[in-house]
């Protein structure tokens, strides 16, 4: 068979799966802007370029799609943060400065991109309209996060690296130290620069260092000299 054959049969889903990422990507960029009360299928029709029917077809109603632009954005947003996770450093040389690097990782691939940004802000203006979706978010983004970087931060407790009573906690505390620095530029939507990241990251790790750090690991400037 030649692929001239097949090619008409396949062009067809192409076609249809880019316009439900142009929908999605769209919607996403009104209801960002324009908060979900003031978002309507013309405008979201108008920026993706295609009928308010092609929308309906896809997603249903408004609601149904503003469900749909959550669900990708914490799947993606999953995805990325998973894929930094594997970069832990699990058999650190040098603890302070590879869970910088680390934190560093977090925040610019996950918490500072704009799918992280985006998922802030719907939740902040919209989680009390919606709060099962948002229930569902934290069960399946934050709930997962803190378990798996909770398992991570035990196994460095059993390789001597943190004292670490409660793995859970310690994962809890670690994801708010590297917001702490970044939270309320990001919710007014400045741009944070590499520097600004990194700073941030110094001073969230060189904290949970001085909680949860063995003598060995404490930050530098922490450390005394008998």
């Amino acid at each position: 068979m030649a692929l001239s054959d097949i090619a008409p049969d396949i062009q067809p889903a192409r076609s249809h799966a880019a316009k439900r990422v142009s929908i999605l990507e769209a919607a996403t960029d009104v209801f960002c802007r324009e908060g979900y009360a003031g978002a309507n299928i013309d405008m979201i029709a108008a920026e993706a370029g295609v009928s308010r029917q092609t929308i309906y077809n896809h997603h249903g109603d408004k609601e149904k799609l503003f469900v749909a632009v959550v669900r990708a954005l914490t799947e993606r947003a999953n995805a990325g943060i998973f894929a930094t996770l594997a970069t832990f450093p699990d058999h650190p040389a040098d603890i302070e400065a590879e869970l910088v690097a680390f934190a560093v990782r977090l925040n610019r691939n996950c918490i500072c991109n704009s799918d992280g940004k985006y998922l802030r802000k719907l939740l902040e203006a919209e989680g009390q309209r919606y709060p099962e979706l948002f229930a569902g978010w934290r069960q399946d983004g934050p709930g997962k996060i803190w378990a798996a970087l909770a398992a991570r931060f035990a196994r460095l407790a059993h390789g001597g690296h943190l004292d670490v009573d409660d793995p859970d906690v310690a994962a809890r505390q670690f994801m708010a130290l590297i917001n702490a620095d970044l939270h309320v530029s990001m919710v007014l939507g400045e741009q944070l620069g590499e520097e600004r990241v990194r700073e941030a990251a110094k001073n969230a790790v060189r904290t949970f260092l001085r909680a949860y750090g063995r003598p060995s690991a404490l930050p530098r400037q922490s450390r005394t000299v008998n």
